[in-house]
């Protein structure tokens, strides 16, 4: 089975601030990762997948304390206590962006950022080394399959790219999304829920169900 090393998260850091492009292993499925402030790193990523540009993406930091070090006063009492209760863990929660962070990541939604920190097992743990947030969206062709192996990826992406990492196979599933942007005025969306068990989790912390479509 592979393995992250040390010395491949390093060169994952180096790939990302070097403005180019990568994809990695996380806690779920394969992604490919730019500078979240990168608009033109972000733009090759929505080519390489036939994205649609105003669509956004989730910002993942590698560890919840540099998460809550970068933008935790941003983030208001509600929402951060969530965050500290599911982080790090299969989940993406899209809050208020108030400090009006990362915007090429936001995409056509400037007003709201998606947050994630993966629950790094042993085989990924040396990717908590890497100290930048990055943008990440599922390595695969816009509406096809998802990754759960570096074989499942699409040839054309995988080429596309300027770093594979190899973390063998992987969970599975794509993260539980919730909005919880108007938290504070007591609405909330579950934007996707694949694991009733993760679902229900974000409804048992926030202690009131979901608005529906």
């Amino acid at each position: 089975m592979s393995a992250i090393t040390q010395d491949s998260a390093a060169d994952f850091q180096d790939t990302i601030q070097n403005g180019e492009i990568a994809i990695f292993p996380t806690d779920t499925l394969y992604g490919i990762a730019c500078d979240p402030d990168d608009a033109e790193a972000a733009e090759r990523i929505h080519e390489l997948k036939g994205r649609p540009p105003k669509k956004p993406s989730a910002v993942m930091y590698f560890s919840l304390e540099r998460l809550l070090a970068d933008i935790g006063d941003d983030l208001d009492a509600k929402t951060r206590n969530l965050v500290e209760r599911l982080f790090p863990g299969p989940f993406t929660l899209v809050v208020a962006n108030h400090g009006g962070r990362f915007i090429p990541a936001c995409a056509g939604t400037p007003e709201k950022l998606g947050l994630r920190v993966p629950k790094l097992g042993p085989n990924l743990e040396p990717l908590a080394s890497v100290e930048i947030p990055v943008m990440q969206t599922s390595a695969n062709p816009s509406g096809a399959p998802d990754a759960t192996a570096i074989e499942d990826i699409d040839p054309s992406i995988v080429a596309g790219v300027d770093l594979v990492l190899d973390g063998g196979p992987l969970l599975g599933y794509g993260s539980t999304v919730a909005d919880v942007s108007e938290l504070e005025e007591g609405r909330w969306r579950l934007l996707r829920a694949q694991m009733p068990r993760t679902s229900g989790r974000v409804a048992e912390l926030i202690g009131f169900p979901p608005e529906s479509e």
